[in-house]
């Protein structure tokens, strides 16, 4: 179909399908864990799942690629070199201030 224009126009229909209600299936039975009352088997249970929970999120990272690595680490030493030329000017302007203002 052509508008006035020239140019195509693709019209799009809704469907008229109904959708299924999805059956419910009965609630799985969830083992309860016994709590253990030793405070070293304590520890040891909050360790690992400290550790469990770190690993978890850490394969959830987008890690960067090794050429972004090396572009944002250069980055980071241009940045501290700029920053460290700066307060030594810094310096040397004080030290000079200072000296003008003793004698």
């Amino acid at each position: 179909m052509a508008s006035k224009s020239g140019e195509k126009v693709t019209r799009i229909t809704a469907k008229t399908t109904t959708v299924r209600k999805v059956s419910r299936k009965s609630p799985k039975v969830v083992k309860v864990h016994k709590e253990p009352t030793n405070p070293i088997i304590k520890t040891l249970f909050a360790v690992g799942g400290y550790f469990k929970g770190a690993w978890t999120e850490l394969r959830l990272v987008r890690w960067p690629t090794r050429r972004a690595t090396w572009g944002l680490t250069f980055a980071v030493i241009l940045f501290s070199a700029f920053f460290v030329v700066i307060i030594l000017l810094l310096d040397i302007l004080f030290k000079y201030l200072f000296e003008i203002i003793l004698k």
